[in-house]
């Protein structure tokens, strides 16, 4: 009944306003038709028939208004209750989009012609289905080629990009415009605005930055009528390149007044309306090429994250540092204490692994004789993906001979405290850690920065005193009960240095919202590294924490090869026990630590993290331009 009174509504207005006799007496019989045949009637009008294909593709007839045991469906079948309740919200849908078909017809037929005896300049129609407006732009495209007009053409001259253009001409006055001075731009059409049937308003877009086009049939160099069919055949998203002179309008907004006006590049799909932007994660991160188009903010993160490289590169640079470049492929995952992922060499005919880490090339260049060398790029760890995770991130690794982590500690608060002040023009950021819709923390990178040394800071914690045997069974039975006692969860194997780490995460870690080293990690968390001098059992090891997450990682480099092929077997002891994160004996590093390493200190940084605290963003993905995704149920869209 609702939906015959609403189409009846239709048939009076669109009578009233299309004056056609014609229609209106096809319309005279939508008041004694079936609910069935009501849409189906009406959908049949010229006007109408792309609107109303679907809106009676899930309605039912003749359903009563509750339901009861004698009802039967169209086999004769008992009709259950969930059934039932399906089908009634499945009417009301049909009657909400029938609403609004009818109000859209009516819209339509209430609209004036518009001079379409001379053709005119027309609005893109974005109310089509995005389906229905690709194959309108792809017959369009086709239909260029086949009379011979190239619709991708090879090149167009730029004699200014837009920052340019808007850098050179900003400070223009309103009304002015400069027609003895000829531009050549290029960019991306985010808007279209028509102004009667000689005139069109467009921003162009390129590089972060935007232009207003004011396309006028008095300043083509077409006729209005190839001016009406260029403009027409544009549409937003559109990638263009305009000749003309630079003003402003009278308003004061920064213009191009086109004399030629082409398609570079025509955009298939329906963009999203600038207005609205596009919010949805899974399409930003699976399409970042949309989600750079839509939101023209995320292009600042990666322009911050390009600066953190810039400055970790030209510090190192500037100190007598040599970048190199080591393999991504090994026979043996060494480095670090990850799970790596495994490939297969054709040729070789034998399994390799991804790299975790490039540590062990690089200290085989210092017993080379490059005193002074880092390598910045992607390390790949068979491991979970969260906010903070990716399989795959970019880090940087230096080494540095005749230094210690004392050193190093002086040299990381230097460097990030300067390169925090660089970027953001103060030692103190506000970062939305829990959100952007809860208050920030500030993150205070001011040095010197605050030290804590892992066992003493996590005896003092705990209210214990751990046995001087970290490895030895009493140990292990204490760090688990700890854990118990804690709620903290250790899974399996709970080797001591996964149950100390666990604890630490838990107490330590928890502290450094501002830059905080956490240092003198036990021997047996850190096979690389080099003994205390004072503190037996431990290591001159330090990690930095920023926002309670590791930023830094670094040590007095191990440089005994006696010592380290006994650590590297104690690695494979507990790989044998099941911990996929232990490290192999690496026969050839040890082989290298023979011929003599000097002491050394190493260096290794995340750049993932840092940028996520200097962009305000918490999830990863947001400062990777393509982060890992699981499939999609069609089983594409992995990247």
């Amino acid at each position: 009944c609702m939906l015959r009174q609403l189409l009846t509504q239709a048939y009076h207005q669109v009578a009233h306003q299309c004056s056609n006799r014609l229609i209106a007496s096809e319309l005279a019989p939508v008041a004694r038709v079936s609910f069935s045949s009501l849409v189906g009637h009406w959908a049949q009008f010229p006007f109408q028939q792309a609107a109303s294909r679907n809106i009676m593709a899930d309605a039912f007839d003749t359903l009563p208004e509750q339901w009861n045991e004698e009802l039967k469906d169209e086999t004769g079948a008992a009709l259950s209750k969930s059934e039932f309740k399906r089908r009634q919200k499945a009417n009301r849908v049909a009657a909400e989009r029938a609403e609004k078909a009818a109000t859209k017809a009516a819209e339509q037929a209430a609209k004036p012609a518009k001079e379409k005896e001379e053709g005119g300049l027309e609005e893109d129609n974005e109310d089509l289905d995005p389906a229905a407006y690709r194959e309108n732009r792809i017959r369009a495209v086709t239909l260029k080629k086949e009379k011979g007009i190239n619709p991708y053409p090879h090149k167009f001259h730029v004699s200014l990009s837009v920052p340019e253009f808007v850098a050179k001409y900003n400070d223009l006055e309103p009304g002015s415009q400069l027609q003895d001075v000829t531009v050549s731009v290029a960019g991306r059409i985010y808007s279209k605005r028509a102004s009667g049937a000689k005139l069109l308003f467009y921003d162009l877009h390129g590089e972060g930055k935007k232009v207003q086009l004011m396309a006028d049939v008095r300043n083509s160099d077409l006729d209005l009528t190839a001016f009406q069919t260029v403009h027409n055949d544009t549409k937003r998203g559109d990638i263009v390149g305009v000749v003309g002179y630079p003003g402003k309008s009278k308003k004061g907004e920064l213009s191009i007044f086109p004399k030629a006006f082409q398609v570079l590049s025509p955009c298939l799909h329906m963009p999203p309306k600038a207005h609205y932007g596009l919010k949805d994660q899974e399409t930003r991160y699976r399409q970042r090429y949309l989600d750079l188009i839509c939101n023209p903010e995320v292009r600042g993160i990666f322009y911050t994250r390009a600066k953190v490289i810039q400055f970790v590169r030209r510090f190192l640079d500037d100190r007598g540092f040599l970048e190199v470049e080591t393999p991504m492929m090994n026979l043996i995952p060494g480095g670090a204490t990850a799970k790596p992922f495994v490939t297969h060499h054709n040729d070789l005919k034998q399994d390799m692994y991804m790299r975790i880490a490039p540590e062990l090339f690089l200290k085989q260049l210092v017993v080379g004789g490059i005193e002074r060398v880092y390598e910045m790029g992607r390390q790949f760890r068979n491991e979970g993906i969260d906010l903070t995770h990716n399989p795959e991130f970019t880090t940087v690794e230096f080494y540095m001979a005749y230094a210690d982590y004392n050193d190093l500690m002086e040299m990381t608060e230097q460097m990030i405290s300067e390169m925090v002040m660089a970027i953001k023009g103060s030692h103190k950021i506000q970062y939305h850690a829990n959100g952007h819709d809860q208050p920030p923390v500030e993150i205070d990178f001011t040095p010197p920065w605050r030290r804590i040394s892992m066992v003493s800071g996590l005896e003092e914690k705990l209210g214990i005193k751990f046995p001087a045997d970290l490895m030895g069974p009493e140990a292990r039975k204490m760090l688990a009960e700890q854990c118990i006692k804690h709620n903290v969860n250790c899974p399996s194997p709970q080797t001591p240095a996964r149950l100390l780490d666990k604890l630490v995460g838990e107490f330590l870690e928890e502290q450094c919202t501002s830059p905080t080293f956490i240092c003198d990690h036990p021997q047996l968390m850190s096979p690389l590294a080099k003994w205390h001098r004072t503190l037996p059992g431990m290591t001159e090891r330090f990690e930095l924490f920023i926002n309670k997450r590791e930023v830094c990682n670094s040590y007095t480099e191990l440089n005994d090869p006696i010592k380290q092929r006994e650590l590297f077997q104690d690695q494979s002891a507990a790989k044998a026990e099941g911990d996929d994160e232990a490290m192999f004996v690496d026969e050839d590093f040890c082989t290298a630590l023979e011929y003599g390493l000097p002491p050394t200190g190493g260096w290794g940084m995340g750049i993932d993290r840092l940028t996520m605290m200097l962009t305000d963003t918490i999830n990863i993905k947001e400062v990777l331009f393509f982060p890992a995704m699981k499939p999609r149920e069609d089983g594409t869209g992995t990247a």
